[in-house]
């Protein structure tokens, strides 16, 4: 069988269509009024992008399933976007204000997501995860739940991130909303939930049979229906104890360029960069904090500092 984490490839389209998005008063709780710099982990088609960047905010999203990307990068072509995952996050040191994950969270390998997200926060920045519930308190809701599986109930991320000690305490705010579902927006819905796309196909026509017979009971037509969700929000700072500290660049002789070795390679270290294109190449940081480069061929993507299995940029000291 598929493994679920990694089905949503197959059914980008549908998962486009029929998931909600995600209200705009719940990421102004949790990311406050003013612009930030947020990084997006498990970005998806860009259901939560989309508000990000409608609010002002400058992101940068990453998404571990190329499929997936290609549909945000097509919906929302000035987003910055990148194929990556959160247990390596392809961005350097201290770099934003804010890590936000939208319905992802719990896909991640997440002691060693946090450990990076930690890594790539400014001094001060937060951590937000979001995640959409529908109310089941509601009876056709609650047989709609029950066609596609029961709701996941392992989505707070409070004890892991307390049990980290890398961060605040979690602050945890709930938000009401309501998406228009109709006869076709509703099939989306459901096909889209890894519980379905992983079925074998006759059993996944079964489950759109179900639902297209769960929807003509309510007599709603084309008109539509309004599936009612509750959006939990937690939030967290960054420690200050917890956070990475790049280690000061080796001096330099004058008019040497600064260099780096990958287990003896010869790379350059670009001394800023710049972003030209939208989408970017996949990337991975350098282990100094000093800037990120592309990853050399038949190299596996860079780990933390001083883990012997990771690929750390070393900057040669001519002292």
């Amino acid at each position: 069988m598929t493994d679920p984490a990694r089905s949503f490839g197959t059914v980008a389209a549908s998962y486009d269509r029929g998931r909600p998005t995600y209200p705009r008063e719940a990421i102004e709780w949790a990311l406050g009024s003013r612009p930030l710099t947020v990084l997006e982990l498990g970005a998806g088609t860009g259901k939560l992008t989309e508000v990000l960047i409608e609010l002002g905010h400058d992101v940068f999203a990453t998404e571990p399933d190329e499929q997936m990307l290609d549909l945000l990068s097509a919906k929302l072509p000035d987003a910055r976007a990148t194929v990556g995952s959160a247990e390596e996050i392809p961005v350097g040191d201290q770099t934003y204000d804010a890590v936000i994950v939208g319905q992802a969270f719990h896909w991640f390998d997440q002691e060693a997501a946090l450990v990076e997200i930690s890594r790539v926060l400014k001094p001060g920045g937060r951590l937000v995860v979001l995640w959409n519930e529908r109310d089941n308190r509601i009876p056709w809701v609650r047989k709609l739940s029950a066609q596609i599986a029961s709701q996941r109930s392992d989505v707070d991320p409070t004890t892991v991130i307390d049990d980290s000690a890398m961060y605040s305490a979690v602050e945890q705010h709930d938000f009401r909303f309501w998406q228009i579902v109709n006869r076709e927006t509703i099939q989306d819905l459901v096909m889209s939930n890894s519980h379905v796309s992983t079925l074998p196909e006759e059993q996944r026509e079964a489950k759109r049979r179900d639902v297209l017979a769960l929807y003509d009971d309510y007599g709603r037509g084309m008109d539509g229906m309004q599936l009612p969700y509750t959006c939990k929000v937690f939030r967290a700072v960054v420690l200050e104890h917890a956070r990475r500290r790049a280690p000061e660049p080796a001096p330099q002789p004058p008019h040497q360029p600064a260099s780096a070795i990958i287990i003896g390679e010869p790379v350059h270290v670009p001394s800023s960069m710049h972003d030209t294109a939208m989408r970017l190449p996949r990337v991975v940081v350098d282990g100094t904090g000093t800037g990120i480069h592309p990853r050399p061929p038949g190299k596996s993507p860079g780990r933390s500092p001083g883990d012997p299995d990771g690929d750390d940029l070393v900057l040669i000291d001519f002292r």
